[in-house]
């Protein structure tokens, strides 16, 4: 029986590991589909590749989907996110020069005292003219967002006290190595590797930010989702297999010997084994270190695209673009996530589907709480934001108004 081929784009990353596996391991063709898998080295490469119909589907930065919905910086396309490839799994990495003024402990910084020394050495390099520079991935990037919320919630302004570029991922370790930038905003295993050569330091992880931070998804024209809506709803059980094959302990070795292949990641073994285990080393040759939660998968169901996750996403590109909210902007911008497809494709499979979709984003600063769902049982744990602020998807501008 011939196999149904979907093309996805993706960038070397850990994090792209769900489509990998389902292709490597057998979950693609246990649903009737073959992926072909297509690399780049940029997101904007990876957008402009689906966009003129060069893949069906790709791994992305989930910002960038919905700013391509809302014509942020070319012309609008409709889009659908009906998967959430992942949770965090960034750092957040100084080099060794800055590391020296503001880190003074073997250990993930706190946020805000860490925040608070880098304002000092921030304020120095202003008046001397010379800006602190952080490389991030892309403008409309998890990255950039997660970065600029720690920086301003700890008195930095972005922009202004700081510079913020884009680097690629595969170059960031380069770029910090060249003095081009101070600090980057990346995703592994590209910490690990700028780390692994002497010329970084990880100072802390994005899920010290958002403890359930939405990072990558799989992406598609909502044209491509309309016409193969079989095949997509087949593509989502595959990956969903994927990730649970993913965070089997059991797994880790065969998995990051996958992902470290020169046609995936290019990248050393125990640098992927590290991101796939919750393990961060912050110096080189330093012993790992076990971070909960820093690349968060399949558990209460990660993988559901939340609507108000998109509506938080949304809320920072008004934030950092300085544009008014709309309300039409904000239905089109949740309206990219798509958890009725998620749902329709996971039915009658035994997944936790939550029956709501969306939630107060950081509400959960502790204990676990049991959730609502039409199939399953749901339990989700903490999702806070370390300055303890909960985001109201209803309330777009009044959370606006109380940032800083």
């Amino acid at each position: 029986m011939a196999l149904d081929r979907i093309r996805i784009g993706f960038l070397p990353l850990v994090d792209a590991a769900l489509p990998i596996l389902a292709r490597e391991q057998g979950f693609a063709e246990a649903e009737g589909l073959e992926i072909e898998l297509v690399r780049d080295m940029t997101w904007a490469t990876v957008r402009d590749r689906l966009l003129y119909g060069h893949t069906d589907a790709a791994h992305m930065v989930a910002p960038l989907a919905i700013a391509t919905a809302l014509g942020r910086g070319r012309p609008a396309v409709p889009m659908a996110v009906p998967f959430v490839l992942g949770l965090n799994g960034n750092a957040i990495t100084l080099s060794l020069p800055l590391a020296a003024l503001v880190m003074d402990c073997d250990a993930l910084g706190d946020p805000a005292v860490l925040g608070a020394r880098l304002k000092a050495v921030a304020t120095e390099r202003l008046a001397a003219g010379r800006r602190l520079r952080f490389g991030v991935v892309h403008r409309y990037s998890s990255h950039n967002y997660m970065l600029r919320y720690w920086l301003a919630a700890t008195g930095i302004r972005p922009d202004t006290d700081v510079e913020i570029v884009t680097t690629s991922p595969t170059f960031a370790a380069d770029a910090l190595a060249a003095g081009e930038v101070d600090g980057i905003c990346v995703g592994e295993p590209w910490n690990g590797v700028a780390v692994d050569r002497g010329v970084g330091r990880i100072a802390l992880v994005t899920a010290q930010v958002w403890r359930r931070g939405v990072e990558k998804v799989l992406a598609m024209r909502a044209a491509t989702l309309d016409e193969r809506r079989d095949v997509v709803h087949r593509l989502i059980r595959a990956l969903h297999a994927a990730a649970a094959h993913f965070v089997d302990p059991g797994t880790r070795e065969a998995s990051a010997a996958i992902l470290a292949r020169p046609a995936y990641l290019d990248a050393p073994i125990d640098a992927v084994t590290r991101a796939i285990s919750d393990r961060v080393r912050l110096v080189k040759d330093a012993t790992p270190i076990h971070v909960p939660d820093f690349m968060f998968q399949y558990r209460e169901a990660a993988n559901f695209p939340w609507r108000s996750q998109a509506a938080w996403l949304y809320s920072q590109m008004l934030r950092w673009d300085g544009t008014p909210f709309s309300a039409g902007e904000a239905a089109t911008a949740q309206g990219v996530f798509r958890p009725d497809v998620y749902r329709a494709a996971l039915a009658g499979s035994g997944a936790p589907l939550p029956n709501a979709s969306s939630k107060l984003e950081g509400a959960i600063a502790a204990n676990s709480i049991g959730a609502g769902s039409t199939q399953g049982r749901l339990i989700l744990g903490n999702d806070a934001f370390f300055d303890r602020r909960a985001f109201d998807p209803d309330d777009i501008t009044g959370y606006l108004s109380s940032l800083p």
